[in-house]
C-alpha cells in the first residue's frame, strides 16, 4: 500500500497523471490531502476531497483521505509502507530528498519513491494554475474539466465579494 500526499489545491492533470501511473504498481493507493491552513487554501479539505473523488473514480484501488501532522505517522497509521512523491524539476528534488531522509530517520520501515512528472505536465503546479486563472488566462488542459469549473466558480465568488 502507498500514500500519495499533497495539498491538491486544486488537483492538476500532473497530479492525476501520477495517480494513474502509481495506482498501476501498488495494490492500494491512498491520496492523502494535507490539512494545512497556514497555506491559505482556496478550497476546503471537503471540497478538495469531492474534486478528487470525481476525477479518480475510474481507479478502483485509489482511496482518498486527509491528514495533518507527520506524513510518516499517517502512513504508518494507514498501514502504508511506501510514499509516492512527484518530481517536476531538479529544484523539487532537493526539497523532496531532504523530506525523504527525515521521513526515513523517523520511520525506517517506510520508503519514499520519487516519480518523474510526465514531460507534458512538468511545468504545472497548483499555485501556477490559480495564478493564471485569477489573471484571466486559459487553464484548459492543465486541470480536469470539473476542477476547472470549480475554480471558475470560486473565483467568480471571490470577485463578487471584492465589489
Amino acid at each position: 500500500m502507498a500514500i500519495y500526499p499533497g495539498s491538491f489545491d486544486p488537483i492538476t492533470n500532473g497530479h492525476l497523471d501520477l495517480i494513474a501511473r502509481a495506482s498501476g504498481f501498488v495494490d492500494r493507493l491512498i491520496v492523502g490531502i494535507l490539512r494545512n491552513e497556514s497555506k491559505h487554501p482556496l478550497f476546503t479539505v471537503a471540497e478538495r476531497r469531492e474534486m478528487l473523488a470525481q476525477v479518480v473514480s475510474g481507479y478502483p484501488n485509489v482511496v482518498i483521505d486527509s491528514f495533518d501532522g507527520l506524513l510518516v505517522e499517517f502512513a504508518a497509521l494507514r498501514g502504508a509502507s511506501l510514499i509516492i512523491r512527484g518530481i517536476r524539476a531538479i529544484s523539487d528534488y532537493e526539497k523532496e530528498l531532504q523530506m525523504a531522509l527525515m521521513n526515513r530517520r523517523l520511520r525506517p520501515d517506510i520508503e519514499t519513491v520519487f516519480m518523474m512528472a510526465s514531460e507534458a505536465h512538468s511545468f504545472i503546479s497548483s499555485h501556477l494554475v490559480k495564478e493564471v486563472i485569477r489573471l484571466g488566462g486559459n487553464i484548459s488542459g492543465l486541470v480536469p474539466p470539473p476542477v476547472e469549473a470549480s475554480l471558475k466558480d470560486r473565483l467568480l465568488k471571490e470577485q463578487a465579494l471584492k465589489v
